[in-house]
């Protein structure tokens, strides 16, 4: 080929590559507006979030982290909640500050021990012998108006939004020495929250306060007795029965009230759709508690190896629910508003004990 016949070929393969261009430049242009903007929502960062819980990392397997696991994966990308265990980002009785803060962007723990700032924590976790199974929590915050008190506490606190309440566990004595009355309280060092501690100290138990993963180690070298902090699941769950060798089946009360927070300017920037989602996940999380704790707290007294089963006589537990009764009519004198939630459940523990079985025999 002559090398002038070679020019000529080389100009008119320079112009068809152009004008290639030029067409799929154009073409770009043009391209549909639906997918442009899901070539830009595909770009968009996701919304991360960062959660921290009450408890630790066996435990919060199945009380909170499965049901963010789901939300996670609904939430198709737009959204991430990370979760934390107990004392991981903060000491648990700081992360209501830290929610405060926005350190923390949504917490999972009950009132108390989180040194929440409202009146109404007090009933927070396990309040004396309010509740005797875990579907009387959920009533109470459904039906009975508690979720309008605590709506309305919360609204008064800068920061924090309350998001839901539901149930957890009862409150039974996990120890290293068998209690098979009153008198045997005395002198136990026991793991408890705020409440339900200063509630027992009347029958001479020692409440003590430290680090969640702290609790098992503290019972093998004998600076505790035991725990008071959950019912039978959650002390074979996380390795409490593996250190105690006793499990008192009176509990001092029947379920854990803990709550769902957000920090509001993280609630507030969320889109209405990802909120719902949000609630249905803590809806699923209330749900899936009720049935594990139902089961495992009968299954590991009658299949469980670890814990010997001892009873104080009704007789003598009488003495308890009597003085749980005094420490209300305490609790609602500190408040109008603690006087409102007394009244209520006393008004639920009216209705249950007149319905008769199977809500009270």
């Amino acid at each position: 080929m002559k090398k002038k016949n070679v020019q000529k070929l080389f100009i008119v393969v320079c112009l068809v590559a152009v004008l290639a261009l030029s067409v799929f430049a154009v073409g770009c242009q043009k391209k549909p507006a639906g997918e442009t903007a899901k070539a830009a929502a595909e770009k968009k960062e996701a919304i991360r979030w960062r959660l921290q819980s009450y408890a630790g990392p066996a435990l919060n397997e199945h009380v909170v982290l499965n049901a963010m696991k789901e939300f996670n994966i609904a939430a198709n990308g737009e959204m991430i909640i990370d979760v934390y265990t107990a004392d991981e980002l903060v000491p648990q009785g700081e992360l209501f500050r830290a929610l405060q803060e926005g350190t923390v962007d949504a917490a999972v723990s009950d009132d108390d021990s989180m040194a929440s700032p409202v009146d109404v924590s007090v009933f927070g976790a396990y309040f004396p012998l309010a509740a005797r199974y875990g579907l009387d929590v959920n009533v109470l915050w459904n039906w009975y108006g508690l979720d309008k008190i605590w709506e309305e506490a919360y609204n008064e606190v800068e920061g924090v939004t309350w998001i839901s309440q539901g149930s957890w566990d009862p409150c039974n004595f996990a120890t290293t020495k068998p209690i098979r009355s009153i008198k045997d309280f005395q002198g136990l060092r026991m793991y408890m929250f705020p409440t339900g501690g200063q509630f027992m100290q009347q029958f001479g138990v020692v409440p003590m306060a430290l680090p969640y993963e702290d609790v098992e180690m503290a019972i093998q070298t004998g600076v505790l007795d035991g725990v008071a902090w959950s019912g039978i699941t959650e002390d074979y769950t996380v390795g409490w029965a593996d250190v105690c060798d006793y499990y008192l089946t009176n509990p001092i009360s029947g379920a854990w009230s803990g709550g769902w927070f957000a920090h509001t300017e993280s609630w507030e920037k969320l889109p209405a759709h990802l909120q719902q989602l949000f609630r249905l996940a803590v809806d699923k999380s209330h749900y899936y508690r009720l049935h594990w704790y139902w089961w495992g707290e009968a299954n590991y007294r009658v299949h469980g190896e670890k814990l010997k089963l001892t009873t104080i006589p009704d007789s003598e537990w009488k003495v308890v629910e009597e003085a749980a009764l005094k420490f209300w009519d305490e609790i609602a004198k500190t408040s109008e508003r603690n006087a409102r939630v007394v009244a209520i459940l006393k008004d639920y523990v009216a209705t249950m004990e007149a319905a008769g079985a199977p809500y009270r025999y």
